[in-house]
């Protein structure tokens, strides 16, 4: 009775494994060359997006890696040379090459001060404005320069050395330009005991204040990187002699003889500061080459 029941089920069974058959062989592919193509296909596709999506992976990566590893900052060449078009117009204002008149210098007469500011307030309000602009990009530089020595490495007190002098001689610039300018304002040239009062302030601002500390940024900027080899040898050398002619040019405070020194810091400090903004390496990769 059993066995009577279960044979209207045969031909149910017999259909559901010859379906199973069938899905089997068409998975394999055996029975469906065109499913088992399309498979490959697939296949290879996967492989080759995998791949590629590998390979831009790998380049963005490096190009990351080659960005972080550079600098990232006003360029310091360009700085010095902005800072010393500046300098060098406002100067322009004041000398005469011909013997014409010219700015007086602390050893000329109270006399010859005074007709000067008087004969020539707009110039020297020229002079003063380019001077004071002049002050904001050597500010930047010394900014850019130590942050830069710091970026490839160097842990050193030169580098906050450097950075007090530079800003020491960017402030005392601006502090000789502003004063200049109230020597200019009217009213002002026409007493002779203020104006020389002024005259000296502003040139022991623009004197002696500007050669000691440019002194100091030059020998912080030398010494670290002479350690590291940053700097070519002969740019180290120079900026030591250019640092140590500016710490004497103090000695002009008490000896008159010694004002020499302070030009000699100033105009080669030019080429120095020029120089070395352009040297100094602007990535990791760029200072071991340079090693």
């Amino acid at each position: 009775m059993a066995w009577s029941n279960a044979q209207p089920f045969d031909p149910l069974a017999k259909t559901v494994c010859r379906v199973g058959a069938d899905l089997s062989e068409k998975k394999s592919g055996a029975g469906w060359p065109l499913f088992a193509g399309f498979h490959e296909a697939c296949g290879h596709l996967k492989q080759l997006l995998a791949e590629s999506n590998h390979s831009y992976y790998e380049r963005f990566m490096k190009t990351t890696k080659t960005f972080t590893n550079r600098h990232r900052g006003p360029h310091p060449g360009l700085l010095a040379i902005v800072y010393t078009l500046l300098f060098n117009a406002g100067l322009y204002q004041v000398v005469s090459f011909t013997g014409g008149p010219h700015f007086p210098g602390p050893w000329e007469s109270s006399e010859a001060i005074t007709t000067y500011f008087q004969a020539y307030p707009k110039t020297v309000l020229i002079c003063a404005f380019l001077q004071f602009g002049a002050a904001i990009p050597l500010g930047i530089f010394t900014a850019t320069m130590v942050n830069r020595l710091q970026f490839l490495g160097v842990r050193a007190a030169g580098l906050y050395i450097a950075l007090f002098g530079g800003f020491m001689t960017a402030f005392n610039m601006a502090a000789s330009a502003h004063v200049l300018w109230v020597m200019a304002y009217p009213g002002i040239a026409q007493d002779p005991t203020v104006l020389r009062a002024l005259y000296y302030l502003g040139f022991s601002f623009g004197g002696v204040g500007f050669s000691v500390p440019l002194g100091l940024l030059i020998a912080g900027v030398c010494i670290p990187a002479a350690f590291f080899k940053l700097l070519p040898k002969w740019l180290v050398a120079f900026g030591l002699v250019l640092a140590i002619i500016g710490e004497l040019s103090v000695l002009s405070l008490v000896i008159p003889q010694a004002l020499f020194l302070i030009p000699l810091t100033r105009f080669p400090g030019f080429v120095w500061l020029i120089a070395a903004g352009f040297a100094l390496p602007k990535s990791v990769a760029s200072a071991n080459i340079a090693k």
